[in-house]
Parts: C-alpha cells; structure tokens; sequence
C-alpha cells in the first residue's frame, strides 16, 4: 500500500497524520472524529480556545461546512455568493476563508468555541488525494507544537512531534510560506495574516 493510500485508511479510522501541503507540512484527522480532534490539539498543545483550520477538496466541499450569515448581523446579503467567487478565484492555493461554520458539523475545538471555521483548498495533489480519498475536510494546523517554528521541509520536523502521530507522508511543499488568512465575517473582509496569496478586496 502506498503512503497516500496508507495515510487516507489511517485518517478513516481515526489516526492523526502528518503530512505535505503547499504552503507548509500540516498535521491532521478527519474533521467529524471529535476524539481524534482532540488528540490532534493535545499533540501540539494547542490551547483549546485557539480555532484550527481545515483543508478541503473543493467548493463543493466548502459549501457543505460554511454557513450563510446570521440574520441578525449587518452584512450583505450577497455574502455566500460573494465568498463562493472568492474561493473560485484563489483556490487551491494559499488562501485560508474564516466565514460562519455549520456548528453541528464542525466540533467546538475546531471553531476555537466560537461560530466561525477556517477553511482552504491547498494546491499539493498529495493533499488533494488525501482529502478526497477521506470525503470529509481533514484538519490542517501546521505540524509544529504550538508557538514553535513551522516546518516547510520534511527535516524540519521535529521528531518529537513524528513520535506522537500515527504516520507520516514524505513529500515536498511547493509554496513554503504560510496561507494567507482572510476574515469574511464582518464587511470590509479583514486580512487577520498575510501569507502567500494577495487579495484583493472589493467590498
């Protein structure tokens, strides 16, 4: 069995891996298996208030774990479609989109407690099979304990942390910058980090 196809089986059934992506090694799980969420956190001790971001496959993907904005907030109607037109023009790439979570899909360590998700689309085709092999976003935090260096090469990792996980996938990362973050839950759009990718905000 291949490392993608090793890694996909290890994911399904709950395992932690690490793994390339283009902007940095990532280490996840799938993104329903509260156990393994919280294992993924406990592993790079992260505080549990700190959201994590996911990677996805697709919009299709996307749309099945964002959410359209709470009546109750001033923000534009147009917001979905606009959030969709962001993702058509930046993904895959180094574009991580904060918008509103579907809560019931996306556990609360994941969304840091609160009501927003993290997600992207990364363009690696070891990512990409990975994710579409498991059929659900695979959490995708950097694979460092929190606060330390982020790993852009396979020996920047921290054998410490490989101790911990239950497999690692060998690969090379493309872009070797973090994602850029953009924040489309309030209007304008806010630039929480500025990574890779520059956006252009319209609204």
């Amino acid at each position: 069995m291949d490392e993608i196809n090793q890694a996909i089986s290890i994911l399904k059934s709950g395992g932690v891996v690490i793994f390339p992506t283009d902007t940095a090694f990532g280490i996840g799980c799938r993104i329903d298996d509260v156990e393994a969420v919280a294992r993924v956190f406990k592993i790079r001790k992260r505080p549990p208030s700190k959201a994590t971001p996911a990677l996805v496959s697709g919009i299709e993907m996307a749309e099945n774990y964002f959410r359209s904005p709470p009546p109750t907030l001033k923000l534009r109607r147009a917001d979905p479609p606009k959030i969709k037109k962001l993702m058509a023009e930046y993904w895959p790439g180094g574009l991580t989109i904060v918008y509103f979570a579907q809560v019931n899909k996306v556990p609360a360590l994941v969304r840091g407690g609160g009501t927003t998700i993290g997600l992207r689309q990364p363009n690696h085709p070891i990512t990409q099979q990975i994710i579409k092999g498991v059929g659900v976003p695979i959490l995708g935090p950097s694979a460092n304990f929190h606060g330390l260096p982020t790993p852009y090469e396979f020996t920047d990792l921290d054998p410490e942390l490989v101790k911990l996980v239950d497999y690692v996938v060998s690969g090379e990362c493309t872009v070797k910058q973090a994602s850029t973050v953009i924040d489309c839950t309030q209007t304008p759009w806010k630039i929480i980090r500025q990574g890779s990718v520059k956006v252009r905000i319209e609204n």
